[in-house]
């Protein structure tokens, strides 16, 4: 179903188009140069372009000799639009085409179709002048050399199409960042924006101009993943897992491990340090001898293979994936790194489990699972855009194959983390290049909010924290990790994921801290004594380490829940400072709506996930999603069960509705929210909405009801 509208501006691939023509009328000009040049990953390649001189059998006005220096003498020998035409076709291939007044462009290549006999397929375009009047609606002029002016652009050959098209591109690569800043930051987003400008577009259609933000065929548009195997996208590593995973010591005999494999039915060893502390699982700490590796010991040294210590044959360190990220994950990681076998590790980064190729042969999955390692490979914002892009992609064909919205969320929060942790690895390299040198001490970088609890959809923003080992506030140590933390927070936000509005990021100081800070906020948390002094806290209780040394980040979570446990007053706190829901209902008990649709976040989702984490921390369900807490509540039987598993339905509801209308969103170039068009709704999903809303209505009650139930 989707989209190359998704595909965001700053990793954009595009063909940047410029032509030079007899004249300015599109009906009679034709074309005597054409010029362009490749945009890949959103940045400008001047190796990769194409400019070709045409014959256009008119005679060349002198006025417009004047302009672009080409005469009948210089186009005398060049071949005819024709020819040259399955060039260009060829180089332009199914890319988006920019220009500056590309319908202009654009208009002229049609009537030289035409008059060829050659069907002319209206691309996917955009146009600088447009996105220019977008980005700085009051600029005095729009022309290439005043944008060029503007943005400290050098004219590359003016009035040649190459050289015009040349500096297009890196107009259009300048304009990214100011496009941003007026929340434009996907290709659909910048092509509705540029169809909103309805005057000139207007003034170019009189003119005879093709428009500019023209939109094909949906044959054309439409990009899909084809249908794929949901299960690696539903399970998790830890349910395909083995355990124990089997251990030799780096001594022992090449002999004795073989014996060990075929005593265990395994076709690998994890191999420990021979000396000092067995008990570290550390995977950094950790080989692995696999068959293979025994049967090119085998190969090169013949018998006496056998008596040879393991450590001279394994191999190190061992590639692991996290016991939590899914199947897909593991597929496609043992596809990059070309191994058949990984390390299964927990939160603190210790191995406890094993997987092989053969325990995923029953598992087949598409391209998509590439996902994750694109992201986790891309060493710039550039890759990291790029393969953020193909997230809707991967959940539209989810939920084409009927995968629940719940399951769906639980893979972008998974995405969202692992964004996260990458923006953390280039902030560090950003830090190094800068000279200020490396980490002073532990630490580890968490998403929290819905990210944390596995519950996102595609319309986000970042929640991040810092812990780190020592430093005070306003210490050395605190002010390379602030550093570390505006990398991190301007990374994601040039990558797709917008800073939070409430400031939960770690570049901020109440969201970063040492061990012993943070130990000192959960205290002063628990002892407040107003509502409002408890803004945002809730959603500490949601934190998930994603880089660096997780086991800082889960113990301070630990620890937070046993010191709130019997703190009925700051559960009242916490409850007080959540608010209560929006009711979505008018009179008559009929929906009600602003432009159409009902904000569902505001109306029943935030109400469900904050009720479940308010009474988590009250009867110290130590879990993370709201379905897993709201479980734990079931298990204490402390209220009734139907109006627990009420909000759970109600949950499921809110997601699938708002997953559905976010893609939908998506395609037609419009940024995701958390409102869903009620009109557009069927039969069966307006009834499923309104039993999930009124599930909520009374959640107040609910709430305050049990949290003083013991």
């Amino acid at each position: 179903m989707v989209i190359r509208n998704s595909a965001p501006l700053i990793a954009l691939d595009a063909v940047v188009l410029d032509t030079e023509t007899t004249g300015l009328d599109p009906v009679s000009a034709r074309i005597v140069e054409i010029g362009a040049v490749r945009l890949v990953g959103g940045r400008v390649k001047p190796d990769d372009s194409f400019q070709r001189l045409v014959r256009p059998d008119v005679s060349i006005p002198s006025a417009a000799s004047a302009i672009h220096q080409i005469d009948d003498a210089k186009v005398a020998n060049a071949p005819r639009f024709a020819k040259i035409w399955p060039e260009l076709s060829e180089y332009i291939g199914d890319m988006i085409v920019i220009g500056h007044a590309i319908g202009f462009d654009l208009a002229v290549l049609k009537r030289e179709c035409e008059r060829s006999g050659i069907a002319f397929r209206l691309p996917r375009t955009l146009d600088t002048r447009l996105l220019a009047q977008v980005a700085k609606p009051n600029l005095a002029g729009f022309a290439l050399e005043g944008l060029a002016s503007w943005l400290g652009i050098e004219l590359a050959q003016r009035h040649s199409a190459l050289g015009d098209a040349l500096t297009t591109a890196r107009i259009f690569t300048a304009l990214v960042p100011k496009l941003r800043d007026g929340g434009i930051r996907t290709f659909g987003e910048a092509a509705q924006a540029c169809r909103a400008m309805t005057n000139v577009l207007d003034e170019q259609h009189r003119a005879g101009w093709v428009e500019a933000v023209g939109t094909p065929d949906r044959a054309d548009i439409e990009r899909t993943l084809g249908r794929i195997d949901s299960y690696p996208y539903r399970h998790r590593i830890r349910d395909v897992m083995r355990t124990p995973a089997q251990f030799v010591t780096a001594n022992t005999s090449l002999a004795k491990a073989l014996g060990q494999m075929m005593a265990e039915r395994v076709s690998s060893l994890y191999v420990q340090s021979a000396v000092g502390d067995r008990n570290d699982l550390r995977a950094t700490e950790i080989g692995i001898i696999t068959e293979r590796d025994v049967l090119r010991a085998v190969s090169n040294y013949a018998g006496g293979a056998l008596d040879m210590p393991v450590e001279k044959l394994m191999n190190r360190p061992l590639a692991v994936v996290p016991a939590d990220a899914f199947v897909y994950r593991a597929i496609g990681r043992m596809s990059r790194l070309g191994v058949r076998h990984l390390g299964v590790v927990d939160e603190a980064g210790e191995v406890i489990g094993a997987l092989s190729a053969r325990d995923l042969l029953r598992l087949r999955a598409s391209e998509a699972v590439s996902l994750g390692d694109e992201i986790e490979e891309a060493r710039d914002v550039h890759g990291l855009g790029a393969a953020w892009a193909k997230l809707p992609q991967v959940v539209a064909a989810l939920l084409a194959e009927g995968v629940s919205a719940i399951d769906v969320a639980a893979v972008i929060s998974h995405e969202l983390g692992a964004l996260t942790r990458q923006a953390a690895i280039i902030a560090e390299e950003r830090m190094r290049e800068a000279g200020h040198g490396e980490p002073k001490c532990a630490y580890a970088v968490a998403v929290l909010g819905s990210a944390g609890r596995g519950e996102s959809l595609l319309a986000m923003d970042q929640d991040n924290a810092l812990v780190f080992a020592n430093g005070a506030p306003g210490s050395p140590d605190d002010a390379w990790f602030e550093k570390l933390g505006i990398h991190i927070a301007d990374i994601l936000h040039e990558v797709g994921v917008p800073y939070c509005k409430g400031g939960v990021m770690a570049k901020n100081p109440q969201w970063r801290g040492s061990v012993a800070t943070w130990r000192q906020r959960i205290h002063d948390w628990i002892r407040a004594s107003k509502p409002e002094d408890l803004l945002s806290v809730d959603i500490f209780f949601d934190l998930r380490p994603v880089h660096g040394d997780g086991r800082l980040c889960t113990t301070l979570w630990r620890e937070a829940f046993d010191a709130a446990h019997g703190e009925i007053g700051f559960a009242k706190l916490l409850a007080d400072a959540s608010g209560g829901v929006e009711s979505a209902f008018g009179l008559f008990r009929q929906f009600k709506t602003k432009e159409g649709r009902i904000d569902l976040k505001k109306s029943g989702l935030f109400g469900v996930v904050s009720t479940a984490r308010v009474l988590a921390i009250r009867h110290h369900v130590v879990e993370r999603s709201t379905s897993a807490r709201l479980a734990g509540v079931k298990v204490l039987a402390i209220g009734a069960e139907s109006d627990l598993d009420a909000l759970l339905d109600a949950q499921e509801t809110f997601l699938d509705l708002l997953a559905a209308q976010q893609i939908e969103d998506i395609e037609r170039g419009t940024s995701p929210s958390n409102a869903v068009a009620v009109k557009h709704l069927s039969s069966n999903n307006r009834t499923r909405l309104r039993t999930a809303l009124e599930a909520v209505q009374h959640l107040d009650d609910l709430k305050r009801d049990l949290l003083f139930k013991t």
